[in-house]
């Protein structure tokens, strides 16, 4: 760790950025957070920065044999799972059968496979011009220590 500060939001009060945490794993949560942050920056008030509290289902990486979780944790989370929860509020309020969920689910996998990853493959590699495209400051108005120029 680089910080004594676990929750992230409360490092950007330094920053004088406001901020805020939420259920990442709740749709209704996360949407009246973004609105507040997207109205916040819309308003030109500057940045807005969110953390959602969430869970990451699989390991850091394919060496991760997940060892430090119990299968009692990763079940608890995949009961929270942020679309079976709207999918299940969506079929108690009747505005979604179970039939048209899973319609929706084989659509939308079907078109990641045949046009979103094939988009991607075929996409030129960034720009390095674009590299600091939207940054909030510029590179000019940053002090000579963080650009690596003499001082």
């Amino acid at each position: 760790r680089s910080t004594a500060v676990i929750h992230q939001h409360k490092r950007v009060a330094a920053y004088n950025i406001p901020s805020a945490e939420c259920d990442g794993q709740d749709i209704d949560i996360v949407y009246q957070h973004a609105r507040t942050a997207v109205d916040h920056v819309r308003a030109g008030n500057g940045p807005y920065f969110l953390e959602l509290m969430t869970y990451r289902y699989r390991g850091h990486s394919m060496s991760d044999s997940r060892g430090y979780r119990s299968r009692e944790e990763e079940e608890e989370w995949k009961q929270r799972d942020p679309i079976f929860m709207l999918r299940d509020r969506l079929i108690t309020a009747d505005a979604l059968t179970l039939a048209d969920f899973e319609a929706m689910e084989k659509e939308i996998d079907a078109y990641i496979e045949n046009e979103v990853i094939k988009f991607a493959e075929e996409s030129p590699e960034p720009r390095v011009e674009d590299l600091e495209k939207y940054v909030l400051a510029d590179r000019e108005s940053q002090q000579p220590w963080l650009t690596g120029k003499a001082a």
